[in-house]
């Protein structure tokens, strides 16, 4: 009897360890993949590309490194579909704030929109703002930003038009525009200061009283002329 007792506390003693193997269940490819993404995310976030090494992805993830080349071919695969997942959050995010009729409120939620995104994805930022070492469909940050300025482009088109001024200039106004919204964007992520209402208001009022004054043939006053 003693020892039919022992047989049976040593499998009382392993039962909770066969449950918790048969209650942590497999993750779906699917699954697997979105956790690899957030995992790759937050260390190209904190440590760039080359400060990432598919080992330390696949540790945090619980898994060997065949597994992240099955799913991405590699570093360089997982890195180019979280930046444009990025690219297009933010593109998403900015072109569907723009649903206002007045010019400077469209610029207001421009605004709101980059640092929204700023506030909100600032991991994805931070990725997007650095040089990328690998090709990607959507481009650059550079190009992104170029991609925003378009929208904003069509509407500074239609005001220079009303205004008098050249329409051909409104790409150039429209680059200068976003530019420094995202820009300022990237200096207040690192001081959180002033709140970003206050953010947004000042830099929509630089931008629309500047354009309140634009002259049709602006001139240098200094000496260079090329």
């Amino acid at each position: 009897m003693a020892t039919d007792n022992s047989i049976t506390d040593s499998g009382g003693k392993d039962r909770p360890a066969r449950q918790a193997r048969r209650a942590r269940r497999r993750m779906t490819g699917t699954e697997r993949r979105e956790q690899l993404l957030d995992i790759g995310r937050t260390l190209f976030a904190a440590r760039g590309f080359d400060g990432t090494s598919v080992e330390e992805i696949a540790a945090r993830a619980g898994v060997s490194k065949p597994v992240v080349y099955e799913h991405f071919g590699g570093k360089e695969g997982l890195y180019a579909v979280v930046v444009d997942r990025e690219m297009s959050r933010l593109l998403s995010m900015v072109t569907g704030a723009l649903t206002a009729g007045h010019p400077r409120e469209l610029l207001e939620q421009a605004a709101f929109a980059l640092l929204d995104y700023i506030e909100q994805y600032t991991d994805g930022f931070h990725i997007l703002v650095r040089d990328s070492p690998v090709a990607q469909t959507t481009g650059t940050f550079a190009s992104l930003i170029g991609d925003i300025a378009t929208q904003v482009e069509d509407i500074l088109g239609t005001e220079f038009k009303g205004r008098g001024y050249d329409p051909k200039l409104a790409p150039m106004y429209a680059q200068a525009l976003v530019g420094m919204v995202a820009l300022t964007g990237q200096w207040w992520l690192s001081v959180r200061k002033p709140k970003k209402a206050e953010v947004a208001a000042h830099l929509v009022h630089l931008a629309w009283h500047g354009l309140q004054g634009l002259e049709a043939n602006p001139r240098l006053i200094g000496r260079r002329r090329i």
